[in-house]
């Protein structure tokens, strides 16, 4: 007996490597304690794997399957509501403008500091709903709103319980060098996030990354330095966000420290890239971030071109409220000039790059069975039919978490 059949799929796809996209057409998976057993044209395996020896059958008629989706950069945990921000924005104030009045990241932190840790629990696993729903199966989540210990421990707290509640497989990211507290000196915040906040994050065991907000007026360029090589001599590795509002350096430092991936992008150069490429860090380009602030978009093909393997992700976060993955995708082929089959290959076998993830985003003989079936007979559906959501089914771990 075997877990799960999938059969009569339109297509099978999925990637040998990032820059392969593979598809079977008529096609079928067979899933056994969690990881796929056989992948081919549905009659060669039913052959070796019938449907009356399967405990559960998926007839996939006119479906694709693709890999679940990585969503390798959200700020998924947080609490309160900055929709009046959005206003704001749409009458014309700046991202700088907001925070500089109070709102933005840190009128996030107020509420998440006010917040319980079961609200902040539940406020999560809400989100990991709506994407599973829309085909995530792996996402990647940050503390930040914390910005002092106790705050940013509850935080990493709050994601290992609703992490353990939930079928999405989470990677926890350490993120105390998020912004500056009012009032407070940013050498001095460095100071503490590098002999306080991130030793105790390390000694909690939750996190597995450190990244930091390396931006004009957050954090320069050496104190940026300082966060992520305090937080590799604590066994948490580098991740940056990296020119996203000016071109500041970010990026050479990420390849500099070894990170495993280099986030935003908007004003990184072919230098920049060179230097990721070099260094075997994965560029995560955020489209749902320049739609939400009307700002220019990543320059995906100069990736491309330069042979980056890029990564997509939501960013989901109070500024960036979207936990659509197939909407990223829309937004790398429309206004990055992506194709169909970069945006999913960026969506997953290269977004599990960023999260040091090499077994997922893929559907293989061997690999974690976590795929999504489509009410579409084609994976172009997830780009091309935008506004809607094309997910019927998903599966992780090869049992149905969500149809």
């Amino acid at each position: 007996m075997i877990d799960l059949l999938l059969t009569n799929a339109a297509e099978v796809v999925t990637y040998a490597d990032h820059e392969r996209l593979d598809s079977i057409e008529d096609a079928a998976v067979a899933i056994e304690d969690g990881h796929i057993v056989a992948l081919g044209p549905t009659d060669e395996v039913t052959s070796e794997y019938p449907e009356s020896e399967a405990e559960n059958v998926l007839d996939c008629t006119g479906q694709a399957i693709v890999p679940g989706f990585v969503d390798p950069h959200t700020h998924a945990l947080f609490a309160g509501d900055r929709s009046d921000e959005f206003e704001a924005k749409l009458r014309g104030k700046t991202y700088q403008e907001i925070l500089s009045e109070g709102g933005g990241i840190l009128r996030t932190v107020e509420a998440v500091r006010d917040a319980s840790t079961d609200e902040l629990v539940e406020n999560l696993l809400e989100q990991f709903d709506v994407m599973l729903a829309h085909g995530t199966t792996t996402a990647e989540v940050k503390s930040g709103y914390g910005l002092d210990t106790e705050t940013e421990l509850r935080m990493l707290e709050a994601i290992d319980r609703a992490a353990d509640r939930h079928p999405i497989r989470v990677v926890t990211t350490f993120m105390g060098a998020h912004a500056v507290p009012n009032g407070t000196d940013t050498d001095d915040y460095v100071e503490a996030v590098v002999s306080e906040q991130i030793p105790k994050a390390a000694e909690q065991g939750i996190a597995e990354f450190c990244d930091v907000f390396c931006e004009e007026g957050v954090f320069d360029v050496e104190q940026s330095r300082r966060v992520l090589e305090a937080g590799k001599e604590h066994g948490l590795t580098p991740k940056v966000h990296a020119e996203e509002l000016t071109h500041l350096g970010g990026t050479q430092l990420a390849a500099e420290v070894g990170a495993t991936s280099a986030d935003h992008l908007l004003h990184a150069t072919g230098e920049d890239i060179d230097a990721l490429v070099a260094a075997d860090t994965t560029p995560v380009l955020l489209p749902g971030t320049a739609f939400g602030l009307g700002a220019e978009y990543a320059d995906a093909e100069m990736f491309l071109e330069h042979g980056a393997p890029v990564a997509l992700a939501t960013d989901l976060n109070p500024n960036c409220y979207s936990q659509s993955m197939p909407f990223a995708m829309t937004l790398g082929c429309v206004e990055m000039g992506m194709t169909p089959a970069q945006a999913l290959g960026a969506s997953t076998v290269n977004a599990a790059r960023a999260i040091d993830r090499a077994e997922a985003g893929r559907l293989e003989t061997g690999s974690p069975a976590d795929l999504a079936v489509l009410d579409a007979p084609s994976y172009v559906h997830l780009s091309y039919n935008f506004g809607v959501n094309s997910i019927d089914t998903v599966v992780i771990g090869g049992e149905v978490a969500h149809d």
